[in-house]
């Protein structure tokens, strides 16, 4: 099938892009890197008037370090970039750990992280690497910014907090505390398919090796992203020995989801998959 008709257009900066969604507002669409709008369109589940394509502004796309010890990644950075880039490998390894289940290289050659991030697919990776990481969004509208929390981003299926002369510019990840470990870990049916459930997980000890912090994140469990907060709170201040990391799992499997019944899936096999995987 091919897309409706619409109006094309495509800023060189920031400024003009913003100008352009304050002018079309809901029947504008922002193209990042197309790998989930675009086949949208041309089933015709997406008909914006106009599309604005980010292509042609370089300044969206970089990673860079802060000075307390995180990264700041532009909205329009490919996926592939990110992968290899080594200041993500050495200051935010969960997230290179969970970029190669991204679909396949085809896909992340083109798609971008704050495409996927505004996108808030409950089944995609991203979001929901993002809340663990505890990471925050810039979100500009005209000469006005804002910051908001991936916790607080993602409200529901395919929804976020932003308004529609909004758009996502860059995202922030603070630096990983002392003595924190990580892990990503999904199950699909094929490599690159998406996954029927994944968990994003850091925890960081204390001195006497109790968990002082912990963001345990599922994908493909409710309508958007969800943080453990029932599993987190029983994890907390405990020495992370196999029973209690048990314990949480369960209370996170029962508690913390909210799994549906579709094709791939019954609920009840979701919840056992996040208990495994946690």
């Amino acid at each position: 099938m091919k897309p409706a008709p619409f109006e094309y257009l495509a800023p060189a900066t920031v400024e003009e892009a913003l100008d352009m969604l304050q002018t079309h507002g809901y029947d504008a669409k922002i193209l990042a890197g197309g790998q989930s709008l675009v086949p949208t369109m041309n089933f015709r589940l997406a008909q914006p008037a106009v599309l604005i394509d980010l292509n042609k502004i370089s300044s969206l796309s970089y990673i860079e370090p802060t000075p307390a010890g995180g990264v700041r990644i532009g909205a329009m950075t490919r996926y592939v970039t990110a992968e290899k880039s080594p200041l993500i490998a050495e200051r935010v390894p969960l997230l290179r750990e969970a970029l190669p289940h991204i679909a396949h290289p085809q896909i992340r050659t083109r798609g971008t992280l704050g495409g996927a991030i505004a996108h808030a697919d409950p089944a995609a990776e991203l979001p929901a690497v993002c809340v663990a990481l505890d990471a925050r969004f810039k979100l500009r509208r005209g000469t006005a910014e804002r910051w908001v929390s991936a916790e607080d981003f993602f409200v529901g299926l395919f929804a976020t907090v932003m308004e529609p002369d909004e758009m996502l510019v860059e995202i922030e990840i603070p630096p990983l505390p002392q003595r924190s470990g990580w892990a990503f870990t999904e199950v699909a049916r094929r490599h690159g398919d998406y996954a029927l459930v994944g968990v994003a997980a850091g925890i960081a000890l204390d001195t006497a090796g109790k968990c002082a912090d912990v963001r345990l994140s599922f994908l493909s469990v409710g309508d958007h992203a969800v943080l453990a907060h029932n599993a987190i709170a029983a994890l907390k201040e405990q020495a992370p020995t196999a029973e209690a990391i048990a314990n949480a799992a369960a209370i996170a499997a029962e508690k913390d989801v909210s799994p549906g019944d579709d094709i791939h899936a019954t609920a009840a096999y979701r919840r056992h998959l996040a208990n495994v995987l946690a």
